[in-house]
């Protein structure tokens, strides 16, 4: 990519994270770096309502690098397409996460366990460009800041973290990213001895943690075994393609994504068929009026159905 994206004002400070983020995934995965810089401009857009010279360099900038990689990734469905998307990207947060919550629960601390848990955080807020997210990834998000900031001070403090979920004195387990308060995405709630994430004490990782951030198909697959954890992950993250890391190490295929591959599809009734029918009416006339959020949450109905049997309506 030829434009190069100019350093953020002091008012542009909080996207910053989102285009470190999508510059360390430039050449390993662009579908994520072009999310990131999205969601880095739809948030910078919103920040002033009047643009100094500085703010309009980098958001000018931002929008000639996206429609540059639009371009060139114009066969690649997960830019152009909203659902393949959001199926690539939540696939690839839990990944980082569960490689992130594994490498925790065995004590393996280091720079990458924090990277791990602090990019899952990341792209778990550039899955909010494409609407609400489902109490699972609100829990992750919540849960992966949280040990992203407790471990990265533990260690610069010179102290031992304590993995896994905060452990309560009556001895039950204290979930930072509990589902109880998945409104609140600024702020958790104050754990005795353990460190709040909020914008500002979210940690910045240093240039040195650039290559320390784990591929995310090899850690899913040391992640398989993976022991119970007190949060109940989504088998069937957004509703998309159903998970198994032992048999899908890959991001999911277009082909998954539209249920053709016969192992998802269950045997359904005519009834079945002629709503699936309309659920993808409904989604196309959805789109004729730019309504993609409609269109969306009526495809969703209609993978469901074709490869459970299951009406969710």
């Amino acid at each position: 990519m030829s434009n190069e994206i100019p350093e953020c004002p002091p008012s542009l400070k909080s996207i910053q994270h989102y285009l470190k983020t999508a510059a360390e995934h430039d050449t390993r995965d662009p579908v994520v770096a072009y999310w990131c810089r999205l969601h880095a401009l739809q948030v910078g857009l919103k920040l002033t309502s009047k643009k100094t010279p500085e703010e309009t360099k980098v958001l000018m900038a931002l929008m000639d690098w996206l429609e540059e990689a639009k371009k060139i990734n114009k066969d690649n469905e997960a830019v152009s397409n909203e659902v393949a998307a959001q199926a690539h990207l939540e696939n690839y947060a839990l990944k980082l996460f569960m490689y992130a919550d594994k490498q925790d629960r065995e004590q393996n601390y280091g720079k990458n366990v924090v990277k791990a848990f602090y990019t899952a955080g990341m792209i778990y807020d550039v899955l909010t460009t494409f609407g609400e997210l489902t109490d699972e990834a609100t829990q992750n998000r919540k849960y992966a800041k949280w040990k992203a900031a407790y471990i990265h001070n533990c260690l610069k403090n010179g102290e031992t973290p304590v993995p896994g979920p905060m452990q309560s004195e009556d001895g039950d387990q204290t979930n930072e990213g509990s589902a109880d308060n998945s409104q609140d995405t600024t702020t958790t709630p104050q754990v005795p001895g353990f460190l709040p994430v909020t914008p500002a004490t979210l940690p910045i990782m240093p240039s040195n943690f650039n290559n320390s951030l784990p591929d995310p198909n090899t850690a899913m697959r040391a992640a398989s075994q993976l022991p119970p954890v007190p949060y109940t992950p989504d088998p069937n993250p957004g509703g998309f393609v159903p998970y198994d890391p032992s048999e899908q190490p890959q991001p999911p295929q277009p082909s998954a994504l539209y249920g053709d591959n016969t192992s998802f599809v269950a045997q359904l009734t005519p009834d079945q068929i002629a709503k699936a029918q309309k659920y993808c009416k409904w989604a196309s006339s959805a789109l004729n009026y730019d309504d993609v959020k409609t269109a969306i949450n009526n495809l969703r109905n209609a993978l469901e159905l074709l490869q459970t049997g299951h009406d969710p309506a």
